[in-house]
C-alpha cells in the first residue's frame, strides 16, 4: 500500500498553485486496469496560462544566484531520497514497472538532480585571445553562458521520473523556467515532483506541469514563440512533427532505437548472458536502449541461444508491486496487440520462437526469436516490448553491417577480447554511443546520451543538456579607447 493515498482527482500545477481543469479523464493501472485517479485535461486556456506564468518568472530564474539554484536541486535530491518508496510505488502503479526496477529509477533520479545541482555551480565561459587576429590588439574577449528562457519539456511514459529529471534538472541549473507535459499514462510522478520542488524552494511559476492532449497542448508549447526550446523524448514520427513546427527555436530530440549487441567468438558466455537478458527484458523492453538485436558469431551461436533462452525462462512475470516480479504488464492493450502481431509476422517469415510468443492479459511473455529476416518489424523497427532476436553472423565485420542497416543509431554494444575488433567497431558503428564488453542498455546520468540518424538530435546528460539550454554571449572590451 502507498504510504499516502493517491487523491481521487489530480490538479494542474500552474504558477505555483494547484489548479482545477474543466475536464478530467480516468487514469488506469496498466497491470490490473484499476482506476488510480482522474487526471486533468488541460485546454488551450490552461496551456496559455502555463506558458505566460513561465514567461513572467523568467527574469527571476535568470537573476537567481548559482548557489541558490544549486541548493534547490540539492534539496530536491534529498527530498526524493526521503520519499524514495512512495516515488517508486507511484512509478510501479502508473507504469507497471516492477517495484525493484522502479526503485532503481528513483535512485538514478536522485543522482541526476545531484549532478544538476553540481552543474549549476559550474557554469562558466572562456577568455579569447582577440589579438590572434589583426585588429584585435589590446582587446579582451570573454564568453558567458546565459539561460535560454522558457523550456518546453515533453516526456514519455517509460521513465516518468528520471527522464523528467533529465529535462527539469538542467533547465533549473541553467536558470530557465519550464513548462512540463508528462506522458498521459504516467503523470503522477511529475505531479509528485512539483510537490517536492515547492518544498525544495523553487519560485512559484518556475515549473508548470500540465496534462492533456498532445495535439492540443503539446502543439501549443511547440509552436509558441515565447518558448525558447523544446526538449522531447518519444517516437521519431512525433519528433519529426515537432522539428517541423518548432520554427527557429532550439530542439533536443531523443527518439527511437533498435539497439544491438555483437557477440564475438572469444567471449566467456556465462558471465555476459544474464547481463544481456537483463538488457532485453528490463521494464518489459520498454526502454529506448533496450537490447533488441543480438548478432552472435556462428562458432558460439547455438551455445549462446541455448544459454540465453534458459536464462530468459527464469524470469518471473506478475504484479509490479511484488518484490520478485521481473516482467509485468505493457503500458497498454494496443501495445500488447502490436507486439504479438509483430511476433506472428516474424514467425510467418521463417523466424523461430525459442520461448515466449504469447501473453497473459497485458503481460507479453519474454520472447526470444531466432532466424529473423532483417526486414521484419521486430528487427528494423523499434519493438518496445519484451522481444529480442538472435541471429547468426560469420564475423564481427558482418555484424557491424547488420547493426548499421537501420534507420536508428542510438547505442550499440560489442563483446570481444580483441582490442582491434573493439576499436574497429567503435569507429564503424553508426551510433551515438558504443559500449565495449557491455550491452547498449547501459546508461549513467552524467554521460552524453543521444543518437544519430532517426534516433534524434542533441545530447542529454546533465553537462550536455545544460549546454543545450544556454545561449553563449560574447563580450569584447576595447582597451584602445
Amino acid at each position: 500500500m502507498l504510504k499516502k493515498e493517491i487523491p481521487a482527482y489530480q490538479s494542474l500545477f500552474i504558477n505555483g498553485e494547484w489548479t482545477e481543469a474543466k475536464e478530467y479523464t480516468p487514469l488506469y493501472a496498466p497491470f490490473d486496469q484499476k482506476e488510480l485517479t482522474k487526471i486533468p485535461s488541460a485546454g488551450e486556456d490552461e496551456a496559455e496560462a502555463a506558458i505566460a506564468s513561465a514567461v513572467r518568472v523568467k527574469s527571476v530564474m535568470q537573476q537567481m544566484p548559482a548557489h541558490q539554484r544549486s541548493r534547490i536541486l540539492s534539496n530536491l535530491a534529498r527530498l526524493l531520497e526521503e520519499n524514495m518508496e512512495r516515488a517508486a510505488e507511484l512509478i510501479a502503479l502508473e507504469a507497471a514497472k516492477p517495484i525493484t526496477t522502479a526503485r532503481g529509477e528513483v535512485a538514478r533520479t536522485i543522482q541526476t538532480y545531484t549532478f544538476a545541482s553540481q552543474a549549476a555551480n559550474q557554469l562558466y565561459g572562456e577568455t579569447l585571445p582577440m589579438d590572434a587576429a589583426p585588429g584585435g590588439e589590446n582587446r579582451v574577449g570573454f564568453t558567458t553562458p546565459e539561460p535560454i528562457g522558457v523550456v518546453g519539456a515533453i516526456t514519455p511514459f517509460n521513465f516518468p521520473m528520471n527522464l523528467v529529471a533529465h529535462k527539469v534538472g538542467p533547465a533549473i541549473a541553467a536558470g530557465n523556467t519550464i513548462v512540463l507535459k508528462p506522458a498521459s499514462q504516467t503523470p503522477l510522478s511529475a505531479y509528485f515532483l512539483a510537490e517536492l520542488l515547492v518544498e525544495a524552494g523553487l519560485p512559484a511559476g518556475a515549473l508548470q506541469v500540465i496534462t492533456g492532449s498532445g495535439r492540443l497542448i503539446g502543439d501549443k508549447i511547440v509552436k509558441d514563440d515565447r518558448v525558447s526550446m523544446i526538449t522531447f523524448t518519444g517516437s521519431p514520427e512525433v519528433g519529426k512533427q515537432i522539428r517541423s513546427r518548432a520554427g527557429l527555436k532550439r530542439t533536443t530530440l531523443e527518439l527511437g532505437s533498435n539497439a544491438a549487441v555483437i557477440i564475438d567468438e572469444d567471449i566467456e558466455l556465462d558471465r555476459m548472458v544474464p547481463r544481456c537478458v537483463q538488457g532485453a527484458f528490463a521494464f518489459q523492453g520498454q526502454v529506448c536502449i533496450s537490447l533488441q538485436r543480438i548478432y552472435v558469431h556462428e562458432n558460439v551461436y547455438k551455445t549462446f541461444v541455448d544459454k540465453f533462452t534458459e536464462e530468459t525462462k527464469k524470469l518471473k512475470t506478475g504484479d509490479p508491486l511484488q518484490e520478485d516480479t521481473n516482467v509485468s504488464a505493457m503500458i497498454s492493450q494496443d501495445d500488447v496487440d502490436r507486439a504479438l502481431s509483430w511476433i506472428k509476422e516474424a514467425e510467418q517469415s521463417g523466424a523461430k520462437v525459442e520461448t515466449g510468443g504469447t501473453n497473459e492479459g497485458n503481460i507479453v511473455l519474454p520472447t526470444v526469436l531466432t532466424g529473423v529476416n532483417r526486414e521484419q518489424k521486430v528487427s528494423c523497427e523499434e519493438v518496445f516490448a519484451p522481444i529480442v532476436m538472435i541471429n547468426r553472423v560469420s564475423s564481427v565485420e558482418e555484424a557491424i553491417e547488420e547493426v548499421n542497416d537501420s534507420r536508428y543509431g542510438l547505442q550499440a554494444g560489442i563483446y570481444t577480447s580483441d582490442i582491434q575488433k573493439a576499436m574497429n567497431a567503435s569507429e564503424k558503428l553508426e551510433v551515438g554511443g558504443v559500449l565495449i564488453n557491455d550491452i547498449p542498455t547501459f546508461r549513467v546520468d552524467h554521460m552524453p546520451y543521444g543518437g544519430v540518424k532517426e534516433s534524434g538530435t542533441g545530447r542529454e546528460g546533465i553537462k550536455y543538456a545544460v549546454e543545450e539550454m544556454t545561449e553563449l554571449k560574447l563580450t569584447v572590451i576595447n582597451n584602445n579607447f
